[in-house]
């Protein structure tokens, strides 16, 4: 007797969220419905699959296995189905992508229009988090991330550099003088952030750590109390590009700056076996070349 696929499907989602409950709640139907579901696998397979306790579920040595060849089974279904449903059409359905609201603001949001006009049958959600969030937590399928990646079950497509510029208003520097090098900074105004502290680890020759006078959560935040006067920054080019440009914001140190690709590397990230793979390509095929990092 075939195991059906839809009980395949909730005993992957019981592995991922977890446990039975989470994975119901995520998935807005019945834990008895998911725990039938597991019921009839084992029934059909003769062995258990699951390793239940009162505190969390572990697959078994058999169930790892299963699970392992289960997900390529069914990621080249999905990928059957989607290369059929696409073909003479354009690609179809809710996308969800999450960054940084800078990233949003910034580089996102003058996209969306034309993006949409190129593919009017995908919804787009865009969601702002200003950290690391869990794709299946949070029910997301792409997220965009500046900095080092660590989760190795992850996909990553490199979207570019982004540099770091240690930034200030014509307004602060005209008020309290230009500082030529790192040393110069304990006499000046620094603004940065909460969390995490690695934000406030500047590129430059001599660093020691930072302590601002001034912090935010927000690196939006950051940048409009830049620009606004209240003190030096240290930003991605994402996000201040067009301000240095026309002159809002003044580069400082730039013959001190190191580099520091634990901080400016951009990258989309998304689980490999992800079933929206069409929509995820075409919406990064489409935002890299026009990216302005």
């Amino acid at each position: 007797m075939l195991t059906r696929s839809d009980d395949l499907e909730l005993l992957l989602a019981v592995v991922d969220f977890g446990g039975f409950t989470p994975a119901a709640d995520a998935l807005d139907i019945q834990v008895a419905r998911v725990s039938r579901a597991i019921s009839r696998i084992e029934q059909q397979l003769g062995v258990s699959v699951l390793n239940r306790t009162t505190r969390r579920i572990e697959l078994t040595d058999e169930g790892q296995r299963f699970v392992e060849a289960i997900r390529i089974g069914l990621q080249q279904i999905q990928a059957a189905e989607d290369d059929i449903l696409s073909r003479g059409e354009l690609p179809k359905g809710r996308l969800r992508v999450d960054a940084a609201s800078p990233f949003i603001f910034h580089q996102l949001v003058p996209l969306i229009q034309p993006f949409h006009q190129a593919y009017p049958e995908i919804e787009l959600e865009l969601t702002s988090n200003e950290g690391i969030v869990d794709l299946l937590e949070k029910k997301t399928d792409i997220a965009i991330r500046v900095g080092k990646l660590t989760d190795s079950t992850l996909h990553a497509r490199a979207l570019g550099r982004s540099e770091l510029f240690i930034v200030a208003s014509p307004a602060y520097l005209s008020s309290k003088g230009t500082p030529q090098q790192c040393e110069d900074l304990s006499q000046h105004t620094t603004l940065g952030f909460v969390e995490p502290k690695i934000l406030n680890q500047w590129p430059l020759k001599g660093f020691t750590t930072l302590i601002p006078a001034l912090t935010s959560s927000n690196g939006e935040t950051v940048r409009q109390l830049a620009l606004a006067g209240n003190g030096i920054a240290c930003l991605s080019g994402f996000m201040v590009g067009k301000d240095l440009e026309q002159g809002h914001l003044v580069a400082l140190m730039e013959n001190e700056k190191l580099p520091k690709p634990e901080r400016e590397t951009v990258n989309a990230v998304y689980y490999k076996s992800s079933s929206v793979a069409k929509r995820i390509s075409v919406f990064l095929d489409f935002i890299q070349p026009r990216l302005t990092l």
